[in-house]
């Protein structure tokens, strides 16, 4: 059992993993708190692939001061050589006396090797410490060095009565100004935010990140099967350093094609069938990018495909106390749903917080079964 000391110092190395969100990928995101005689005497985060691991920084920060402290850590610390040399290897080198994780490597390269690794030098380890939010946080790593797909976060506002806009395609603004800053610090934190051809061609929406501090603007995809959507559109015409790839079926001409391609957005041309593109291939290809975590902003075509196909793995809807009073709006998820509630979507670990006006319900996807 984890002291109350162990989840303070764990808490604050997993505010520090979540500076590194949306800017690892490949790798996780990571924070390490060292601690010695009851004073933190290094500390950091993994700010990039490439660059020291946040065990690394944390040791660096405490320089001798590492002999004989105790270090938290949001994940099991690396044994292998990659990028960076091992961890454990540092760690046991510097003199740490003992190691508290709050959840185990997923990737096959580690999946408890670097604790045992740290057992066998003779340094005490502690797991499971606040191991579900440390899970949650590398829960898009996890899904991508398992599967090599992203890990997929469908976000939607809507009316307490279910309705994303009115029966007039009206939706701005459903949610309020604090729901809509959290949305671009999500922007902020994801590796892109994907969308349909219809949110292009209806709302001409820019995808970017827009915070008071600046923020990081995500890749921009867009599912458009029929190349319905103009290369004129704004996704497709923005000043940042985030590229725009545009998932269309093949077939299309050279010509169809250029006024994207020379705008430089990256056309990736996918198989079709039924009139549709194959979403699993085109999360494959997402992966193979490694983008690990994606943001699905809508429509509601392309989230009720996305839903049955399997592929969304966490749901964001912002709720606003506004009923439309009908059933004529626009409903989240288009498309035929299930016919039994025994095959329905459901949702597991839901957490539901207060922002603004609005209630955020979040959740991870997992299938219904029979009690």
């Amino acid at each position: 059992m984890a002291s109350s000391t162990d989840e303070k110092y764990l808490q604050m190395a997993l505010e520090l993993a979540g500076r590194g969100l949306g800017r690892t990928a490949p790798n996780p995101p990571v924070g390490a708190v060292l601690v010695r005689d009851g004073e933190v005497v290094g500390s950091g985060f993994h700010p990039k692939a490439g660059q020291p691991h946040a065990e690394i920084f944390a040791l660096r920060q405490a320089g001798v001061k590492a002999a004989g402290a105790d270090l938290f850590v949001t994940l099991e610390p690396c044994c292998h050589q990659g990028r960076t040399g091992p961890c454990t290897e540092a760690l046991i080198a510097a003199g740490v006396r003992r190691v508290v994780i709050g959840a185990i490597d997923p990737n096959p390269q580690v999946a408890g090797q670097g604790l045992r690794r740290l057992q066998e030098s003779g340094m005490t380890v502690r797991t499971a410490v606040l191991e579900e939010p440390c899970r949650r946080l590398i829960a898009p790593f996890a899904k991508h060095v398992t599967t090599g797909r992203p890990f997929v976060i469908f976000k939607a506002a809507m009316t307490m009565d279910g309705q994303t806009a009115t029966s007039a395609g009206e939706s701005q603004w459903i949610s309020c100004a604090e729901s809509r800053l959290k949305v671009h610090q999500l922007r902020d934190q994801v590796d892109a935010i994907m969308v349909g051809s219809k949110t292009v061609i209806t709302d001409n929406p820019r995808l970017t990140t827009r915070l008071p501090s600046g923020g990081r603007d995500p890749v921009r995809i867009v599912i458009d099967s029929r190349l319905a959507t103009s290369p004129m559109a704004a996704v497709y015409n923005q000043s940042s350093p985030a590229k725009t790839l545009l998932m269309t079926g093949s077939g299309h001409s050279a010509g169809q094609l250029a006024d994207f391609r020379e705008r430089g957005i990256e056309v990736h041309e996918v198989a079709v069938g039924d009139g549709h593109l194959d979403l699993v291939e085109v999360m494959e290809r997402l992966g193979r990018l490694n983008l690990q975590a994606i943001l699905l902003e809508g429509g509601s075509a392309l989230a009720g495909a996305m839903l049955r196909c399997g592929l969304v793995d966490r749901v964001m809807l912002f709720v606003a106390p506004l009923l439309l009073g009908g059933c004529d709006g626009s409903p989240i998820f288009s498309g035929p749903g299930v016919e039994n509630l025994v095959d329905a979507f459901r949702l597991i670990d839901v957490r539901v917080t207060v922002v603004g006006e609005d209630i955020l319900l979040e959740g991870e996807v997992a299938k219904c079964s029979p009690d």
